[in-house]
């Protein structure tokens, strides 16, 4: 298409856009005058096809940045509302990103395997069906949105000369006419707008038809913490004093350490002993770095209590191999899981949670297990583990399991709980103390059955020496919210329980 565009700005104080010979007034155009912007319309021809931000979204509740694990759609695809985008490893899992709009992926901004991808931050693009893909409009931010400045920052308008009077009236009708146009907010930022005082005006919407989103209101609350941690700072260390500097006598230098750093770095080489010094990175999965900031966040945080106690498995294996012969079969840990349950149930004092002010008692029993992966330890949850029976917990744990170990876990499978349970009796370990999972009070560390002899006596009075199974049980348990008593009464309720297993069908 044939354009030409004629500026004359000096001599007569005009500026026309000609478009094929014709005065365009629809069109967006940047014109510098006098130190100034002025912004007019240009046609969409000038600007690429609009499209539809897809950001990096908030999968998990405690979710800060994800990866790119694979894209499940191509540049070009058509893409209908609740299909699956691509695959992105969060603080918990993999999970699969699903679409809330339908029509093309133009443009994808994030390539597969991209690392430490910050909330909010764009991925890809999506424009309407029928239009050219090909020509969709790159935005400028593509970054991470907490460096982003906004894209229409108020223009700074400078003392414009007599010549072109009429111009910046017009504009200045305009620039007033674009402030007053209303911000649509989503329900979501609404709340964060209003709860934390924030002002919607200083961020650009990404979401589509210009509605401001969650993420967008995040950003605006992340910005505004950091710049009150940035001013924080400056008014609590302030700049140092700059040191005399003193020559020193040229004998110091050359007086050397007595473990002189070496100027090269040493090479570890092959087939030879390592060098002093040399070392391997090991590159961290997302999920592992989240378990090393929570477990540290949980040891400096909570106090944690400690008690053991000693159970008498022999009528629980006895019980097994009852259930063998009609070919049901169920493993100690479901056994375990289910007397747990079946204690919460009985004290409830101890299903309890800490949301910041004091303890929450909840009325589900929801109990989280630990189960290692080649990403890291994840703990799915057996929702209302009280409520079913020894069979189908078993059934629960095993798909929970397999699908913590592809990395296939929903998010509602692993967000919530109650009480936690680490078992790692089937490694060899007699006894252990594990680190609780915040907000939760307690997680119980369950270890190997081990046989020991005991002294008992028979009807008559006589005594024998006969052989137990004993498992070592370690409740860890937060103070704030489990006292010492409450902890060895549940221990001693939750020993009662699992050496008479009947009574876990009386509840």
């Amino acid at each position: 298409m044939a354009a030409s565009l004629w500026l004359s700005c000096r001599s007569k104080g005009m500026v026309k856009l000609l478009l094929g010979g014709r005065l365009v007034a629809g069109a967006c155009a940047s014109l510098r005058l006098g130190g100034g912007w002025r912004l007019l319309h240009r046609s969409r021809e000038l600007l690429g096809i609009p499209a539809f931000k897809i950001l990096m979204p908030a999968l998990s509740p405690t979710m800060e940045e994800g990866n790119i694990v694979k894209w499940l759609k191509k540049e070009g695809e058509t893409v209908n509302a609740g299909d699956a985008l691509c695959e992105i490893e969060t603080d918990k899992a993999v999970v699969t990103m699903e679409s809330s709009d339908d029509g093309v992926l133009a443009k994808i901004m994030m390539e597969e395997g991209s690392k430490n991808v910050r909330l909010g931050t764009l991925i890809g693009l999506l424009v309407e069906e029928g239009q050219d893909w090909k020509q969709v409009e790159i935005p400028a931010d593509t970054g991470d949105p907490s460096c982003l400045a906004p894209l229409m920052a108020p223009p700074t308008v400078a003392p414009s000369p007599p010549s072109i009077d009429v111009l910046a009236s017009a504009s200045t009708k305009m620039e007033h006419g674009l402030g007053k146009l209303p911000i649509r907010l989503s329900p979501a930022a609404r709340y964060i707008l209003e709860t934390h005082g924030l002002d919607p005006s200083s961020i650009t919407p990404s979401g589509p038809r210009g509605i401001l989103t969650k993420e967008d209101a995040l950003n605006l609350l992340q910005q505004k913490q950091k710049s009150k941690a940035v001013e924080s700072r400056s008014m609590v260390f302030p700049a140092p004093t700059q040191p005399t500097v003193v020559p020193l006598a040229p004998q110091a230098t050359t007086v050397s350490s007595i473990y002189p750093r070496p100027a090269v770095p040493p090479i570890s080489i092959p087939g030879q002993p390592a060098a002093q010094g040399t070392f391997t990175e090991v590159p961290a999965s997302n999920i592992r770095r989240i378990i090393a900031k929570r477990l540290t966040e949980s040891k400096t945080t909570v106090p944690h209590s400690y008690a053991s106690t000693d159970c008498d498995l022999d009528a629980i294996l006895k019980l097994r191999k009852e259930l063998a012969k009609d070919d049901i079969k169920v493993s100690v840990n479901d056994f375990i899981i289910k007397a747990t349950a079946v204690t919460l149930k009985q004290m409830p004092d101890v299903n309890v949670t800490w949301d910041g002010e004091g303890p929450r008692q909840l009325q589900s029993i929801d109990i989280s297990i630990a189960v290692a992966t080649d990403r890291g330890l994840i703990t799915p949850v057996i929702k209302d583990a009280a409520a079913k029976g020894v069979q189908e917990i078993s059934a629960s744990a095993k798909a929970l399991a397999k699908k913590a170990r592809d990395g296939k876990l929903l998010p509602e499978e692993y967000q919530g709980g109650s009480f936690s349970i680490s078992n790692l009796g089937m490694f060899g370990i007699g006894g252990f103390i594990a680190v609780i999972n915040p907000p939760q009070a307690c997680i119980l560390a369950v270890g190997r059955a081990r046989p020991e002899l005991k002294i008992v006596e028979d009807e008559e009075g006589n005594e024998k020496l006969l052989q137990h199974q004993l498992m070592t049980v370690t409740l860890s348990s937060d103070s704030r919210m489990v006292d010492d008593k409450l902890a060895s009464v549940f221990l001693e309720t939750l020993k009662a329980n699992l050496e008479n297993p009947i009574r876990l069908a009386l509840c």
